[in-house]
């Protein structure tokens, strides 16, 4: 685990709500692309059920960040594209599953026409950092 400073209001700035305005750490950054709700067999999990799909995309985004030594306690920003913000309560509730109120990383959150294909209902992308010593602990994939 990366050390991780989160700044929820900086001076000036309303305190924010889900969310931490500014995460700052030293360390490796982890970059990890936007994740669908596909199984490990590339078969959709939830269709028309944004809870489902959400639930996938974190254990996806889990999976992802395990295999360059990362957790969710590294994640210093997450980015949700959603077709409808609807969607964000069931964002929410899988992501306090992995990610405790406390250290929750910057976020950004947007509304888009069409992700790539229409049964999607979102997709969610992360940045972590990890430190040095977590370069000894990256897994090369399957």
């Amino acid at each position: 685990m990366s050390d991780l400073t989160r700044i929820p209001a900086p001076d000036g700035v309303a305190p924010a709500t889900a969310y931490t305005h500014v995460v700052m750490g030293t360390g490796r950054f982890v970059a990890v692309s936007g994740q669908l709700a596909l199984d490990e067999d590339g078969k959709l999990v939830g269709e028309d059920d944004a809870a489902a799909q959400a639930r996938q995309v974190f254990e996806n985004l889990r999976r992802c960040l395990a295999s360059a030594g990362a957790g969710f306690d590294d994640v210093v920003k997450l980015t949700y594209f959603v077709t409808d913000m609807a969607h964000m309560p069931a964002i929410r509730t899988a992501r306090a599953a992995h990610i405790p109120d406390e250290r929750l990383p910057a976020a950004s959150a947007v509304q888009v026409a069409a992700l790539v294909r229409p049964e999607f209902l979102m997709e969610i992308e992360a940045y972590a950092v990890i430190s040095e010593q977590g370069e000894q602990r990256v897994g090369r994939g399957r």
